[in-house]
């Protein structure tokens, strides 16, 4: 269940990413929230989960802002600008790490890495009771707030995605729905690293929606197929690799990946 629904919350996000030929936004911002991650942990006095969301949030604003303002400058273009950001904020967030934060429950490896097969004895208990295993609440939770403001805002962000000019002439605000759009992906990110790491959470977010854009030219079906993709990898993913005994996460990627090779044939 935690695959199936890393798979499909990661999708909503990704497929306007694709679409905006974002992908490699999606990547910096996988990295660069360590730092937000650090401030957060400081800040709560320890593990906190919804700190820990706004903080990665911040630092995923802070990315897009940053890179857009190099890219803006004129003396850096995009993948320049990316490829000196992502790195800067993720330095300063493992550097924080070794120095103050060695002997607590904060490591960039399980951030980076995850692993599914442990989600389950992460529980969540409030006020004495075990409501389950907190990854998957986690993820559904993010899943269901991504489906409800896709449904809501699907104009706006199929608008702002296509032709923003239009959009702003209606009165929408292009600006605001990007960063509206790149805090949920932060959000998703950090909801998500704690199950399967950031890196597949990359890979569920640009992959599925990669493949999705190969089949079908309306957006509509492009998120239908991109969530099947995401959670449908999840799951088969899963149980090659339990019945090889090999990396869960290694083996969703490489679901993924045969699915889009299936499309791009």
């Amino acid at each position: 269940m935690t695959a199936i629904f890393a798979g499909a919350s990661c999708s909503l996000v990704g497929v306007f990413l694709v679409l905006r030929r974002m992908a490699m936004m999606a990547d910096a911002i996988s990295h660069a929230i360590l730092p937000g991650l650090v401030a957060a942990y400081v800040l709560a006095n320890g593990p906190n989960l919804l700190a820990g969301i706004a903080g990665a949030s911040a630092a995923g604003l802070l990315t897009v802002v940053l890179v857009e303002a190099l890219q803006r400058s004129g003396r850096v273009k995009s993948d320049g600008a990316i490829g000196i950001v992502f790195p800067a904020l993720f330095a300063i967030g493992t550097l924080a790490i070794s120095r103050w934060f060695a002997n607590v429950h904060l490591d960039a490896d399980a951030i980076l890495y995850g692993e599914i097969a442990f989600a389950p004895f992460d529980r969540l208990i409030i006020a004495g009771y075990d409501l389950g295993s907190q990854p998957l609440i986690v993820l559904v939770a993010l899943t269901a707030i991504n489906f409800a403001l896709l449904l809501l805002f699907f104009k706006e962000l199929k608008l702002a995605t296509f032709d923003p000019g239009l959009a702003a002439a209606l009165g929408f605000s292009p600006a605001l729905i990007h960063y509206g759009l790149m805090a949920g992906v932060s959000a998703t990110t950090v909801g998500g690293f704690a199950a399967v790491g950031a890196i597949l959470v990359v890979a569920l977010m640009i992959v599925p929606a990669a493949t999705a854009y190969l089949l079908t030219d309306r957006l509509g079906w492009m998120v239908a197929i991109a969530v099947a993709v995401g959670a449908g990898s999840g799951v088969v993913g899963y149980q090659i690799a339990w019945a090889l005994d090999v990396s869960i996460s290694g083996m969703i990627a490489v679901v993924m990946g045969a699915a889009f090779g299936l499309a791009a044939t």
